[in-house]
């Protein structure tokens, strides 16, 4: 007799998304900037201006220069307690201020690099959000942010009931696998 396994629930899917953002998150900055990396490279070879190609290589060795930092354990430390402190305050944060305040908060600290923590929470939560509010529009560009705000305030009252269902995970997960502040 074999057994069937259950669907698992939704609460149990948020817990399963969330462990994997905490376990990875350093991994999906490292990511993060090994494309970006990829991309600066790919605009040097199709520049040609030499002042701009100048400029690319610099930003190229700038990103080159953060992901070996990331790769040392200090650095890898670092970032974790950073992104830890993070997860503990953002629900607070979506509480206090809302969530499209949030989001605007993270997008604006992180100032779209690959490897800031407030980008990769960003991510987190836009991905997460998304795949529950509006499943189908999920994509590599995943903007939560963009959503909400072309959304009516129904839709925005969901996606802020499910950030923080979301964000209990993962702050209750960030608290128990990573370093925190001294």
């Amino acid at each position: 007799m074999s057994v069937k396994s259950l669907p698992k629930t939704l609460e149990q899917q948020r817990a399963q998304q969330a462990w994997e953002c905490v376990t990875q998150c350093l991994n999906h900055a490292v990511e993060g900037l090994s494309k970006a990396i990829t991309e600066v490279d790919s605009k040097i070879s199709q520049e040609k201006d030499e002042n701009r190609k100048i400029q690319l290589q610099k930003h190229k060795e700038e990103l080159n220069k953060r992901l070996k930092d990331l790769r040392t354990p200090d650095g890898e430390t670092r970032w974790k307690k950073e992104y830890s402190s993070l997860a503990r305050k953002v629900p607070t944060l979506v509480l206090t201020n809302g969530l499209g305040q949030t989001l605007a908060f993270l997008k604006a600290k992180g100032k779209n690099d690959p490897a800031d923590e407030h980008t990769v929470l960003f991510r987190h939560l836009s991905k997460w959000v998304l795949d529950q509010v509006a499943p189908g529009t999920s994509s590599s560009n995943d903007d939560l942010l963009q959503w909400v705000l072309s959304n009516d305030s129904a839709a925005y009252r969901r996606a802020t009931t499910e950030a923080l269902a979301f964000l209990t995970w993962l702050k209750r997960f960030a608290e128990a696998e990573l370093p925190t502040e001294d």
